[in-house]
């Protein structure tokens, strides 16, 4: 009898002794400089401060970095502290069809365990790719009625991804891979209600630190139920009542759910983005919000179940207001990190406007589509339709925007020409000896850390 995990380590085990292909490998970089550049974007907010002091108060060693600080912290506060820096903005990757967000967690892991195991390019590629792969092959398989149940599934799958990369990285063998991610599934994180708060970036970051554990204890000769997945009281069934498995081990190395992932262009719940779309294309033909009487958004009923605070109080709650992204849209005309800072989220302009917004959920609509229309206080009245937003599968972001995302995450607190740099190392990941120049231009020099 093959139990699931047996096979699912098996197939990853196999992938990971031959060479990623092109596709998958330019997927890779291309998932690796973005939560490069996130986890460095969000490296000083007081969420990162809170996870670093009490590292410091616990008198952790000082083993391991964490992207855009200067600090030096055991891999447990390590992983902890990058994962939840990389999914905190809600700026990285998405996997529309699971909607996890794989690669937070996964860097997580490779920083942590980085100094420690020491691989080279190819292998941190490999590794790195494989946690992503794992975690989506296991999302695919329960959704969506996971997600739909209230799981935050970014956490409840990225730890059985983390336990592959840890796994990797720390030399596991087919049969203790198989217990790592047995073990993990019993070590999963995170809820829905917990959107909008500093708790959900601490899904992903304790997703890795989990992952990490469940390796460790695997090498030393724990074991795991061998039908934790199949069984009716395990993983996959406790998760969700309509479980595929051949959509989580079936065409390793054929089918890639990797080259299925997104990248965000809008800090905030994914979901929203084709309303705020919509709100930059309104604001080239609207020049004063104030004109507006009265907004109507049809959109996908997951915009009012996920993102429908129509008044937020503080720019993470704002993350999951479809309603303040088209509203910060209208009035600054761009919509960046800036538009969900505290203080920009309270002021007068985005909540007037907020107030005259309504969303009007559609079965018929897309996911990725919204139809948006402003009547103005002079009785005419503006359209637009997004058929397909802004870094969905159907129009993904070039290369160069990209770099450009990054670069506006890194450079002001960096350098200029940091992100620059970053890309080029990532770019050559796969032939570097070592990881040891890409850390060194995550970390802050004298100059840097007083930007």
């Amino acid at each position: 009898m093959s139990f699931v995990a047996a096979a699912f380590a098996q197939g990853l085990h196999a992938l990971a002794q031959r060479p990623l292909s092109a596709e998958v490998q330019r997927e890779a970089r291309r998932s690796f400089i973005n939560v490069v550049g996130t986890s460095i974007g969000a490296s000083r907010h007081p969420g990162v401060d809170a996870i670093l002091s009490t590292a410091r108060e616990l008198h952790v060693g000082a083993l391991a970095p964490v992207p855009g600080r200067t600090e030096r912290v055991d891999v447990h506060f390590s992983a902890l502290a990058t994962g939840f820096a990389g999914h905190l903005d809600d700026f990285d990757d998405t996997h529309l069809a699971t909607v996890i967000h794989p690669a937070a967690s996964v860097l997580a892991v490779l920083t942590a365990l980085a100094p420690e195991t020491k691989p080279d390019g190819a292998q941190a590629l490999t590794a790195f790719a494989l946690g992503c792969e794992a975690q989506l092959r296991v999302g695919v398989s329960i959704s969506p009625e996971h997600y739909d149940r209230g799981w935050h599934i970014t956490g409840t799958c990225g730890v059985i991804g983390c336990a592959v990369t840890a796994g990797l990285l720390l030399g596991l063998d087919e049969q203790q891979l198989t217990h790592a991610v047995g073990i993990a599934a019993s070590m999963f994180v995170g809820h829905r209600e917990a959107f909008g708060t500093m708790t959900k970036p601490y899904h992903p970051g304790k997703a890795a630190s989990n992952g990490i554990a469940a390796a460790r204890l695997a090498q030393a000769g724990q074991h795991a139920q061998a039908d934790i997945f199949e069984a009716q009281g395990g993983y996959s069934h406790s998760m969700s009542t309509k479980v595929d498995f051949d959509l989580m081990n079936g065409a390793f190395g054929e089918r890639w759910e990797l080259l299925f992932n997104t990248y965000k262009p809008y800090p905030c719940g994914i979901v929203a983005h084709p309303a705020i779309d919509g709100g930059l294309a309104l604001s080239e033909k609207i020049a004063n919000p104030a004109d507006i009487d009265a907004i109507t958004l049809r959109c996908h009923p997951l915009v009012p179940e996920l993102m429908g605070n129509p008044q937020p109080k503080d720019g993470l709650q704002a993350r999951f207001s479809a309603i303040h992204g088209v509203a910060a849209a209208l009035c600054d005309k761009v919509v960046g990190i800036a538009q969900y800072e505290d203080a920009r989220v309270v002021q007068d302009d985005v909540k007037a406007v907020r107030a005259k917004t309504t969303l009007a959920p559609d079965t018929s609509v897309n996911r990725d589509e919204v139809f948006i229309e402003a009547r103005l206080k002079d009785g005419t009245t503006v359209k637009h339709h997004v058929e397909h937003a802004r870094g969905s599968l159907a129009r993904p972001l070039t290369d160069d925007e990209l770099l450009n995302k990054v670069r506006l995450l890194v450079d002001p607190l960096l350098g200029n020409g940091t992100a620059m740099k970053l890309a080029a190392v990532v770019d050559g990941i796969a032939d570097a000896k070592n990881l040891d120049a890409l850390f060194a231009l995550c970390t802050p020099t004298k100059e840097s850390n007083h930007a």
